[in-house]
């Protein structure tokens, strides 16, 4: 099982500006998305993340490099894992967890629940509390790939199911993903190592683990 700190970055506020966010998690340590669990998905996009946490809201940064890029859907709660995207579950207590998933320009779609089953969506006052910053890159030099960067500041004050006054020496099951399921290489990563027959995210036993301090 993959296990890792997440570290605390005490100054940041709600008005902190979301560049000087992603620029803190630049310098932050950097973990790889190495598993392709299902040999039918073997294309593997290079895909990092780096993972904080502040007084009152939990912060990543993706960083993918990938051949191809799709970006279609524009509204939150839409099926964004047809593009080019990066997901983030996380169970902050029990039996159920948080399902953030988000393609190339910030596009969201947020659920809650046990199972991939009778997921119980955000609305939109909810994932507007999200804050997102894309940044999608040209075309690599002497190759086909295109890097993009995607920085998020996730107030804990969304976890409304599970009340989280603080992160502060909890400990929580999570995993990281990429996917690409309408890509001409669809593909299917993630931190923590799955063992299930067909692709599949919603699998919360296959989840790592983050201490926070």
């Amino acid at each position: 099982m993959e296990k890792l700190t997440v570290s605390f970055i005490p100054w940041i506020a709600r008005d902190t500006g979301i560049p000087d966010i992603s620029d803190r998690l630049d310098q932050a340590e950097r973990h790889t998305l190495k598993h392709t669990p299902w040999e039918s998905f073997l294309y593997k996009p290079q895909v990092s993340f780096s993972v904080a946490h502040a007084p009152d809201a939990l912060l990543v940064k993706y960083y993918v490099v990938e051949n191809f890029i799709r970006i279609v859907h524009h509204a939150d709660n839409s099926p964004v894992y047809e593009d080019s995207c990066v997901e983030f579950f996380i169970s902050v207590g029990g039996d159920t967890y948080y399902n953030f998933e988000f393609n190339s320009i910030g596009t969201c779609l947020v659920g809650y629940g046990s199972s991939r089953h009778g997921r119980q969506l955000f609305g939109d006052e909810l994932t507007r509390k999200i804050r997102r910053a894309a940044v999608i890159k040209s075309v690599t030099e002497n190759s086909n790939t295109v890097s993009w960067e995607l920085t998020l500041v996730i107030p804990l004050d969304v976890f409304v199911y599970d009340p989280v006054p603080s992160l502060h020496n909890r400990q929580c099951r999570a995993n990281f993903y990429k996917c690409g399921d309408k890509l001409p290489e669809p593909h299917f990563l993630s931190w923590n190592n799955i063992a299930a027959v067909a692709p599949d995210f919603h699998l919360p036993k296959y989840f790592g683990l983050l201490q926070f301090i």
